[in-house]
């Protein structure tokens, strides 16, 4: 077990609590993300796990060992983590090249000059290497900060929002660079993200947290198929939420239906067509049953104002 949390308590004031009796174990290697709405504890967890904050009971362990927090160490944070958080701390004047090389013996410069080109690579700015942070956009600062933390070759990474001031395109590539980098070279990685659909594909592990509750903890397919509650559905983007009497009036089993699990078919209910919008590679489609208003993905645009749909 890489990563162990028993019985945490954390709260910012007497009057502020956010954790109450919060477990959790990680095994190593995992790629794990912490998902939930804003304030809902993702980047305080990964802080206390770090050692920026002091929680008040229970332990961290990191390999069994127990870890200290600021109480313990000197210098903020722990040996063999390293947190990417919102603040880069990059060194402006020096070039991308030696910030991402700033942990790296001088010993053999060639080596060390080879493995900065390839983790530059890795976040996808080999060109940039002679630039200076400065001079650079809040996403390619937030990439010379994951590279210089790989850089260490941490048992464990955090990473909190790590794609969220990076365009789509670029997001893409590095999605899959470094979830590919961090598993080649056993690395166990925990990410915070809002967006849980940008790194399902990856992710070994999900935990929710909501108001610093852990709610659902498992494969991101377990999840998706059957989440706690609302909450937890609808993290996974747009869902139709049904009362209990809605959903009893429609015969259906669960309240919470995502947009594609309702499909149009030859019969079924009968639904008015409010709106069709192209959407890229789907139809986005607002229909309504009685009183009850429902979003539903179709491959082609509806051309009449009364369908028919059914509950997959």
């Amino acid at each position: 077990m890489l990563l162990e949390i028993n019985h945490l308590h954390f709260s910012y004031s007497p009057e502020k609590k956010l954790f109450t009796n919060l477990n959790l174990k990680i095994d190593e290697g995992k790629i794990v993300a912490l998902a939930g709405e804003s304030g809902c504890g993702k980047s305080t967890l990964l802080s206390l796990i770090y050692g920026l904050l002091d929680w008040q009971h229970g332990d961290i362990k990191l390999n069994g060992e127990k870890l200290q927090g600021p109480k313990g160490n000197i210098v903020p944070g722990e040996e063999n983590i390293k947190l990417v958080a919102q603040n880069y701390d990059l060194m402006p004047y020096a070039t991308v090249a030696e910030n991402v090389g700033k942990f790296i013996s001088n010993i053999n410069l060639d080596e060390k000059n080879s493995e900065v080109e390839k983790l530059l690579e890795v976040v996808g700015l080999q060109d940039f290497s002679e630039e200076f942070p400065k001079n650079m956009s809040g996403g390619q600062q937030q990439r010379i900060a994951i590279a210089r933390a790989l850089s260490v070759m941490p048992k464990l990474l955090l990473l909190d929002e790590p794609f969220s001031n990076i365009d789509f395109s670029r997001k893409i590539q590095l999605r899959e660079r470094l979830f590919n980098y961090v598993k080649e070279k056993n690395i166990s990685l925990i990410i915070s993200t809002h967006e849980i659909l940008e790194v399902v594909p990856w992710l070994d592990e999900l935990i929710i947290l909501q108001e610093g509750r852990l709610i659902q903890n498992d494969h991101p397919q377990e999840i998706y198929e059957d989440p706690y509650n609302n909450y937890v559905s609808q993290l996974f983007g747009e869902v139709n939420i049904l009362s209990d009497e809605q959903k009893t009036f429609l015969n259906l089993h669960k309240n919470a239906w995502y947009p594609h699990e309702i499909s149009i078919s030859a019969s079924g209910l009968e639904a008015e067509v409010l709106e069709c919008r192209f959407s890229g590679s789907f139809f986005w489609n607002k229909v309504k049953i009685q009183n009850i208003i429902l979003i539903i993905y179709t491959d082609k645009k509806l051309e009449s104002e009364k369908v028919h749909v059914q509950f997959n």
